[in-house]
């Protein structure tokens, strides 16, 4: 049965904790006196204050442990729920007048997507720049995480809600408490935000600069202030500082946690980190000998080739040059990226690498099922053998995927999208990465887009952030049916 009293409850307290982040931007509003920017603000969070106050503190809610199912159901509203309420203030503002045009920019930002229908991002206020880059940093290690950690008197059972958020195949419990998990996550992602928004003011941005596009390379979520992205700084510092952290970002938090904790052996015995870095640095060698005729120098080559690697693989989204035009075999292995994404339990999107690798096993080991038809072979992804309902759950998964991106792609054909333009799109969103090829190209927009294709690919990143099943199981007609 499903708790509706306490999923909304917990709902409540989480559009109030996005409410409550919506003040920060008003510092810029002060800064920069955007007296007619305010109110997109402030009316939001008052309204929000004064719904979730009767409900959090008038009535009383009997503290219940959250089953799965009531875990779904929260997880897939609150991201929604707080999509919605944060495209308020561009509405308000009048800087986006289509209230679905500014709820795909905000699920673009929740959801770490980094895609955008803005033309002149560049005319929009600094306040609502920086809560535009300020959504990808609440949604990069999630919002229901961010709630666990601050709120631990919600009263419902926390890991159900952390493995709703992050359905992945290692969604591991680090310490006995889910407010304990939560927080060591968080406090690592603060870490790693403060560590380079300082490198970034060391190197010579403002504070503004340095903070909105930390929030964009933590969360591997790709919005600039800026329509040429980090290349409108044109500092090779710069570049390599956000290279080395969208690379970090896109390792699995957990890693970080048992290095902290004493146990480094777990970063080099990791198989995912491995392959992980190995596609890297592979496809950031070929990348630049593919360059290199187009470019003064292989060190050039190398530090585009390898920032539009990380930023592609890691699903973060930024650039440095349009790689639209850069020459065939460049474009193919980012593309090929496109489908691969960063690793379980990291901010990254896409399929995942530990999928990716066992996908791969799994299909060598069919093959020599036809050599040796009474073999018995295990699967094992580096020491650890993998078990069978976790290779069909990756299986499951990996096909609903591509079904996805080819009906999306399909729809945005016959709506009357090149293949190319609607491929990359359904990639992109999907996959959470932003940026794709032909109209939706790094210097390109979706504002091209209709409404019902915006809402179509507004769906498809909230998909892809939730990976699927989160979602999907709520349209199951055995979802619904009372145990």
């Amino acid at each position: 049965m499903i708790h509706g009293r306490l999923v909304l409850r917990a709902l409540v307290v989480l559009l109030l904790v996005v409410a409550l982040f919506m003040a920060v931007p008003l510092l810029w509003v002060w800064i920069d006196n955007e007296v007619g920017t305010a109110r997109a603000f402030i009316i939001p969070i008052a309204v929000t204050i004064a719904i979730a106050a009767p409900l959090l503190l008038v009535r009383r809610f009997e503290f219940e442990d959250m089953s799965p199912r009531d875990g779904f159901l929260l997880v897939a509203v609150s991201w929604l729920g707080a999509s919605a309420l944060g495209a308020v203030p561009f509405v308000l503002s009048g800087a986006v007048p289509s209230y679905i045009d500014a709820l795909f920019e905000t699920m673009s930002g929740f959801t770490t997507t980094g895609a955008s229908i803005l033309r002149d991002i560049e005319a929009l206020p600094r306040s609502l720049l920086f809560w535009r880059s300020l959504t990808h940093w609440l949604g990069g290690m999630g919002i229901i995480v961010l709630v666990v950690a601050v709120f631990p008197l919600l009263g419902v059972g926390g890991f159900q809600l952390l493995k709703a958020e992050a359905p992945g195949p290692t969604t591991d419990k680090l310490l006995p408490r889910a407010t304990q998990t939560a927080k060591v996550l968080w406090l690592t992602y603060v870490g790693f935000s403060a560590a380079q928004t300082l490198l970034l003011v060391i190197g010579g941005l403002s504070l503004f600069d340095a903070l909105t596009h930390t929030f964009g390379t933590v969360a591997t979520g790709g919005f600039s202030p800026y329509a040429a992205s980090v290349g409108h700084f044109g500092s090779s510092y710069v570049e390599v500082v956000v290279t080395i952290f969208m690379v970090l970002a896109g390792v699995n938090f957990v890693l970080y946690f048992k290095a902290l904790t004493g146990d480094v052996r777990a970063l080099f015995s990791d198989p995912e980190l491995r392959a992980y870095l190995l596609i890297f640095g592979a496809t950031s060698i070929v990348a630049a000998i593919v360059l290199l005729p187009s470019v003064d120098g292989f060190g050039a080559a190398l530090r585009y080739g390898s920032f539009q690697v990380a930023s592609i693989l890691t699903t973060t989204g930024y650039a440095t040059a349009d790689f639209a035009i850069w020459p065939t075999g460049a474009q193919t292995l980012l593309f090929a990226l496109m489908f691969i994404g960063g690793s379980s339990g990291s901010t990254g999107g896409g399929i995942k690498v530990i999928r990716v690798l066992t996908v791969f096993k799994q299909g060598w080991n069919e093959m020599r099922y036809l050599v040796y038809p009474r073999g018995v072979f295990g699967l094992r992804v580096g020491r650890d053998r993998v078990r069978k309902d976790v290779v069909y759950a990756i299986s499951g998964f990996v096909a609903l995927y591509f079904t996805l991106i080819v009906a999306i792609t399909v729809v945005l054909g016959i709506g009357g999208q090149d293949i190319v333009t609607a491929l990359t799109s359904a990639l992109a969103t999907l996959g959470n990465i932003g940026p794709g090829f032909g109209r939706v190209g790094p210097v390109e927009s979706y504002a091209f887009y209709s409404a019902p294709a915006k809402l179509l690919l507004t769906a498809a990143m909230m998909l892809g952030r939730l990976e699927i099943y989160t979602v999907l199981v709520l349209f199951t007609r055995r979802y619904w049916l009372q145990d």
